[in-house]
C-alpha cells in the first residue's frame, strides 16, 4: 500500500537545491504503487513542528518542471531550526505530524546538520516504532560534508555552481581591477565557507595559468595580517596591482562574531567582515602603489545565483534527488545518496549510498596537500578536482516577459489534524 512522501529541506539553499527536490518528485511519482501523496514540509522542520505542509501533489505541472532551474529556498523554504537531543516535545511532535498524515518516506536536503535531523529522526522512527524510510539528499555549497579521503562523498550538488560564480565573478574583478588599478590598485573579495576553504579556492578556476595578480587566502592557511600585508604589497611591486579573494573566515580578529541556531558564526549578521577589515588594514599599513585598497563583500548571490549555475551541478543534484528514493525503494531506512568520482582522465561519478550516522555533523577540511607552499594559493591538484564540476555550458533559465521565471507554487496545504504548535526552541 502507498505511503505518502515529505521532502523538505534546512540550512542555507544553493543554485540547483530545487532539482534535487524536482528528483525526488519525479522518481516517487514514477511509482504510485509504492508512494502516495508528496508534500513539502514548508521551511524544513520547522514545517513538519508546525504542520504546514505543501501539497506538491496539487501544484501545476508547469511549476514543478520550473524547480529545475529555481534557485534557492523560495518554492518549498528552508530553515536553520535543529532539534537537540534535549528537545523531546519536539520529538514528539514530528511523531505526531507524521503519523497523522500517512507519512512513510521523509526525503531531507541538506548538509552535515540536516544530516544529523534526518538521521535523528531515522531512529526515533524505529525507536517508535513509525513505520517511516528518512533519506538525506546532499546540498552544501561548502562542500564540506564527507571524509578525508573524498571515498564517502566526492562533491556535493550545489558546490559546482557556487564555484563557478567564483570563476566567473573573479574574472570580472579581474577587469574592474586591471581598468581601475591607477586609483584603486588592491580589490578585496570576501567569499563564503566559514573556516573551510573549498568556495575561495575556486577562484583560482578563473586563472589556471596563474597570469593574473590573484592572491587566494583560506582560514586553513594561517597567513597572519602583517604577511598579507608584505604578500600584497610584494605583488604591487611586481604588477602594480593585485586582487585578493579571502575567506569569510579567515583570521582578522574580532568582528563581532553573531551565531546561527546550528551554533556557526553567521558571517552575514555580524557587525563586521573579513573583507572590511582587511580593506582597513592594508589602507592603514600603506600600500606601496598610488591609491587606495577597496573591498567587496558578495552575500547570498554566490549560493543562489542561477545564472552562472552549473550544468554539471544541475545534473548531479537531479539524479541525487532520484537515486535518494531509489534507496529509499531498494534499501530501506537511514541512507544519503552520494556521489563518487570513478577514477580515470575522464570526469565520471556513480551514485551511491552512505549512512546516515557517518556524515551526520561530519565535516572536511579542505585539503593541506591542496594549499600551495606560498600559502596563497592552491595547487594543480584541486583544479584537477574542481574544474570538471563547474561544466563547460551555460544552464537555460526560462524567460518571461525578459526576465527568468522561477516556480511558483500555490499556497495549497494539507488541511491540519493536530493542535496548534510552538517549536520548542521559540518558546520564551
Amino acid at each position: 500500500m502507498a505511503k505518502n512522501v515529505l521532502v523538505a529541506q534546512s540550512g542555507g539553499p544553493s543554485a540547483v537545491i530545487n532539482n534535487s527536490i524536482r528528483g525526488v518528485i519525479d522518481a516517487c511519482r514514477a511509482h504510485p504503487d509504492r508512494f502516495g501523496r508528496i508534500y513539502g514540509a514548508w521551511h524544513g522542520i520547522e514545517g513538519v513542528l508546525k504542520e504546514e505542509l505543501l501539497d506538491i501533489s496539487a501544484q501545476d505541472e508547469k511549476e514543478i518542471r520550473l524547480l529545475e532551474t529555481t534557485p534557492a529556498a523560495g518554492a518549498i523554504g528552508t530553515c536553520r531550526y535543529k532539534i537537540k537531543s534535549k528537545q523531546l516535545q519536539d520529538f514528539d511532535r514530528v511523531v505526531e505530524v507524521l503519523k497523522a498524515h500517512d507519512i512513510g518516506y521523509f526525503f531531507y536536503a541538506g548538509g552535515n546538520d540536516s544530516m544529523d535531523t534526518a538521521n535523528k529522526i531515522s531512529k526515533l522512527a524505529a525507536e517508535r516504532g513509525l513505520n517511516l524510510v528518512a533519506i538525506g539528499v546532499p546540498k552544501t555549497i561548502d562542500n564540506d560534508v564527507g571524509d578525508a579521503e573524498f571515498k564517502l562523498v566526492d562533491h556535493t550538488p550545489g558546490y559546482g555552481s557556487t564555484a563557478r560564480y567564483w570563476a566567473s565573478n573573479v574574472l570580472c574583478a579581474n577587469e574592474e581591477n586591471a581598468g581601475s588599478s591607477p586609483a584603486d590598485p588592491v580589490l578585496v573579495l570576501q567569499a563564503m565557507g566559514r573556516k573551510i576553504g573549498f568556495i575561495p579556492a575556486a577562484a583560482r578556476l578563473a586563472d589556471p595559468e596563474r597570469r593574473l595578480p590573484i592572491q587566494i587566502y583560506l582560514t586553513e592557511s594561517g597567513v597572519t595580517m602583517p604577511e598579507m600585508a608584505d604578500l600584497v604589497n610584494d605583488q604591487l611591486v611586481r604588477d602594480g596591482r593585485c586582487i585578493v579573494v579571502v575567506s569569510e573566515g579567515f583570521d582578522v580578529g574580532d568582528i563581532g562574531a553573531q551565531k546561527d541556531s546550528f551554533g556557526h558564526v553567521h558571517f552575514g549578521a555580524s557587525d563586521t567582515t573579513a573583507q572590511q577589515a582587511i580593506v582597513s588594514y592594508l589602507n592603514k599599513v600603506g600600500l606601496k602603489a598610488t591609491g587606495k585598497a577597496r573591498g567587496q563583500t558578495v552575500g547570498t548571490d554566490q549560493r543562489h545565483n542561477a545564472m552562472t549555475a552549473s550544468v554539471v551541478d544541475l545534473t548531479e543534484a537531479y539524479e541525487s534527488g532520484r537515486y535518494a528514493v531509489e534507496i529509499a525503494r531498494t534499501a530501506g531506512n537511514g541512507y544519503m545518496s552520494t556521489i563518487l568520482r570513478e577514477p580515470g582522465a575522464l570526469y565520471k561519478v556513480r551514485y551511491d549510498k552512505v549512512p546516515l550516522e557517518v556524515v551526520a555533523n561530519s565535516e572536511r577540511f579542505f585539503p593541506k596537500s591542496w594549499i600551495s607552499k606560498n600559502r596563497i594559493d592552491v595547487t594543480d591538484e584541486f583544479i584537477a578536482y574542481a574544474k570538471p564540476l563547474i561544466g563547460s555550458e551555460w544552464a537555460t533559465i526560462p524567460l518571461e516577459n525578459g526576465l527568468p521565471r522561477f516556480t511558483r507554487f500555490a499556497p495549497i496545504f494539507a488541511p491540519t489534524k493536530c493542535p496548534a504548535y510552538v517549536p520548542e526552541a521559540y518558546r520564551s
